[in-house]
């Protein structure tokens, strides 16, 4: 990736533009405001946890942009990993197991753009979930999983 995709004012501008659409309501407030940059995700959308060199290293990835809001259960899930202990949270089937890793070109290219095809016509009719939505479901795959 190169720096200049991680601040662009013009993506800002587009972002702002899509959340008055959704909330013409607000339309005046000012963004003070702005982040860019990489974010990490995986086929769960979700983050998930493990360890590394014989549990001496705890690690949280694919938190998919929503990392500021979960980083203290990140925290505490990956003390419970370093200090060996079975908890509440090392029991979630998020730390558990791992997402199943993305399939390479250009099958990738075309699940996605099979899924955002789905999704826009999910949204179009109340929610109803295609075939390939409620397959993705089943696998453990996407947004509902």
């Amino acid at each position: 990736m190169r720096a200049e995709y991680d601040d662009r004012p013009e993506t800002y501008a587009k972002l702002a533009g899509h959340f008055f659409t959704c909330f013409p309501q607000l339309e005046g407030v000012r963004f003070t405001h702005a982040w860019g940059g990489a974010i990490d995700t995986c086929s769960r959308f979700s983050a998930f946890f493990g360890t590394a060199h014989a549990g001496k290293v705890a690690y949280a990835a694919g938190y998919t942009g929503l990392g500021v809001g979960a980083t203290r259960f990140g925290a505490e899930v990956m003390l419970d990993l370093l200090a060996g202990e079975r908890t509440e949270r090392t029991e979630l089937e998020m730390v558990r197991r791992k997402p199943l890793p993305f399939p390479p070109e250009p099958f990738a290219w075309t699940g996605i753009a099979l899924t955002k095809w789905s999704l826009a016509r999910a949204d179009a009719q109340a929610g109803r979930r295609n075939l390939w939505l409620r397959t993705m479901d089943r696998l453990g795959l996407g947004f509902d999983s």
